[in-house]
């Protein structure tokens, strides 16, 4: 039987900061305020580069972390809502640039629950047997479709890239145990980008209108949010037995601080076993769990139950209970 077991973990943000001074500068507000609504105090911005860019900073790092070959890896999932172009996928531009020249990849969009959804893809294509070495990445230059004139967007996002090694093992301890995922349509007009699409092509007009960028009704959102969040974790803990004293992780999509606080409320921990990094790079969409579990690392031990959860767009969202395999390195 081949278990899916995550052996690796890479990421890369860029270098430059956008911090909320630099905000207070460019629509009405000020660093109190976004700390106290999103606990985001700067976030980092892709200049001049496409996603694929960091998604191939990532990688190296991963594969560098982990003595793997390039030539090694034969699948590369690729998570993302700012692909590089419509069309070819992003993955493909990625595999060349990075030398994964064994792989084959594809993208898949999910919203911001893009990670968590290709946990359950990449479990199932380890379980399969014929892929081996499987890189699940998440990448997103949020900075290409945010509105810099919108207050009620421009505070929240930022670019990032990170991605997981997943190999299969013989012993069913560790690794993706389980995974749930959950689809609601009735936030289709709440949290968006309508512009760009076969219903809403780009036209002058639109372009002009400012709908090629993202959207938020930011009340309607939250309260969805926390709700599926919250839930999820709790669902994972309750399907596999995991108590608030035996769960030693959550990894909670990095979206707004006060969504992470009333997911880890309801799962009865305390904010240590959280991994937050929100107030330095803000929501990256498809990276932003990856980029937790990444900083983290170097703290978790073998044998950790980790539950990672997401909302995102759609609405969608989703939890993944994973048991570490590794001790730090």
């Amino acid at each position: 039987m081949n278990f899916p077991v995550i052996t690796g973990v890479g990421a890369y943000y860029p270098e430059d900061i956008l911090t909320n001074d630099d905000i207070s500068k460019m629509v009405e507000t000020n660093d109190e305020w976004i700390v106290s609504r999103t606990g985001i105090r700067e976030r980092r911005i892709l200049k001049d580069k496409p996603t694929s860019y960091m998604a191939v900073k990532a990688i190296e790092n991963l594969l560098e972390k982990t003595n793997t070959k390039p030539e090694d890896i034969d699948l590369l999932i690729l998570t993302s809502v700012t692909g590089d172009r419509p069309v070819p996928c992003t993955a493909n531009i990625v595999m060349d640039r990075a030398g994964l020249t064994n792989a084959y990849g594809f993208d898949f969009q999910a919203a911001c629950s893009g990670f968590v959804f290709g946990l359950e893809m990449a479990k199932n294509y380890c379980m399969s047997g014929r892929y081996k070495k499987i890189i699940l990445l998440g990448a997103d230059k949020m900075s290409s479709i945010t509105n810099y004139e919108d207050r009620n967007t421009c505070i929240l996002f930022g670019d990032a890239a990170g991605c997981v090694l997943i190999e299969p093992s013989e012993d069913p301890t560790y690794g993706i145990i389980d995974t749930q995922m959950h689809c609601d349509n009735s936030g289709l007009e709440n949290l968006n980008v309508k512009n760009g699409g076969s219903e809403f092509p780009l036209t002058l007009e639109t372009l002009a209108e400012n709908r090629h960028y993202i959207y938020q009704e930011g009340a309607k959102v939250f309260v969805k949010a926390v709700k599926g969040m919250a839930d999820v974790c709790v669902e994972m803990m309750e399907r596999n037995q995991i108590t608030k004293d035996t769960l030693d992780w959550i990894v909670p999509h990095q979206a707004n601080k006060r969504i992470i606080d009333a997911t880890r409320e309801r799962a009865g921990v305390d904010e240590s076993k959280v991994m937050i990094n929100i107030q330095k790079y803000g929501n990256t969409t498809n990276a932003t769990i990856p980029l937790a579990i990444w900083e983290y690392e170097g703290q978790l031990k073998k044998g950790d139950n980790l539950i990672a959860c997401a909302f995102g767009a759609g609405y969608n969202w989703g939890g993944a209970y994973i048991k570490w395999a590794y001790d730090p390195k």
